[in-house]
């Protein structure tokens, strides 16, 4: 019995990780992304919680090799220090214009079928279709934000800070480069040019990091924003196998978002396998793939919402760093929640 042919719409980080996953078991595989590679993301590119035998399993394990390694934290309120620790595991920085890129080389050259500057116009809900893509409509109350800096030293691996309704995190990449993203919640738009990260960061009370990136190098190419987007999972009312953002968002100060997509990838890979192989319905393909997310996801969900709307008000700011400080909650706990 011949094969049946798996189609992804969304060439991004979940997309393209099914895919080589897919191509390691032997299944036809078409990618349609609308855009092309290499291009930068709004993205933390901190990437934690994710296993080394999960990376194998997708194929994908030596990609990592350039990333930068992360152990230290250091969270600010403003300008004041929060607490610093250290991440309990190792944790990847790793950008978006470099990984997409790599991930799509090692798509095509197992036998995938990468379809770049197309976008996906079909039916979502026919039998082999995946949706890797696909945000909201509506604008979105909240704003991203990213760019890439040369010359900015950094206090920990991994810079959280904490402003009014908003908060940023520095982090190294690979080439010692510094990504800088962050989530704003705004009541008017931004304005544009080069300058506009940093207003962004001034106007959320963050002056003093606003100063740090005003002085340092910023790649201009890399400044990327991104304002139709919904947190947790994503609401809809089809049928349609959904893996990545298109299925769901965590709050970026977390870390785990690249890290879903790429567990979200895995969790679909051997149910498509075995549907492709003709040994499941397409009915029970759809139930193992969100049965899957759901015992994956729910919690961490849950839990990255209530912490997020904790650390966006000065009290619950204060009150979380000194039940750190104060050992009535460890960071480890914290940081295992949302993993």
């Amino acid at each position: 019995m011949a094969l049946k042919q798996i189609t992804i719409a969304g060439g991004g980080l979940a997309g393209l990780s099914l895919g080589v996953a897919l191509r390691q078991r032997n299944i036809p595989v078409q990618i349609m992304e609308a855009a092309a590679y290499p291009r930068h993301r709004v993205c933390g590119e901190f990437i934690s919680g994710i296993q080394e035998h999960e990376l194998k399993a997708l194929g994908i394990d030596d990609l990592f090799i350039p990333a930068a390694r992360h152990r230290e934290t250091a969270w600010f309120d403003g300008a004041c220090p929060m607490f610093r620790a250290t991440l309990p595991e190792t944790a990847y920085g790793l950008s978006r214009h470099h990984l997409d890129a790599a991930l799509a080389e090692r798509f095509t050259i197992t036998g995938g079928e990468l379809q770049t500057s197309t976008r996906f116009t079909g039916d979502a809900e026919v039998e082999g279709i995946v949706l890797a893509s696909g945000r909201p409509q509506r604008v979105s109350e909240w704003l991203g934000m990213k760019a890439h800096f040369e010359d900015l030293a950094l206090t920990a691996d991994l810079e959280i800070h904490l402003g009014n309704h908003a908060y940023v995190g520095l982090t190294k990449v690979e080439h010692d480069r510094v990504n800088v993203s962050g989530l704003f919640h705004r009541t008017s738009p931004v304005s544009g040019g080069q300058q506009a990260l940093a207003q962004a960061v001034q106007d959320s009370g963050l002056t003093e990091l606003s100063d740090r990136l005003r002085n340092a190098h910023m790649d201009a190419s890399s400044l990327k924003g991104v304002n139709r987007f919904h947190l947790g999972w994503q609401s809809h009312r089809d049928s349609a196998v959904r893996i990545g953002d298109a299925a769901a968002m965590i709050p970026p100060f977390t870390g785990n978002g690249m890290t879903m997509a790429l567990q979200s990838a895995l969790a679909a890979a051997e149910p498509l396998t075995r549907w492709s192989q003709g040994a499941c319905s397409w009915h029970d393909t759809q139930f193992a793939i969100r049965q899957t997310q759901s015992q994956l996801f729910s919690s961490r969900l849950r839990w990255a919402r209530a912490l997020q709307e904790l650390l966006l008000q000065p009290l619950g700011r204060r009150l979380c760093a000194y039940a750190i400080n104060h050992r009535w909650v460890s960071f480890d706990t914290l940081y295992r929640t949302v993993r």
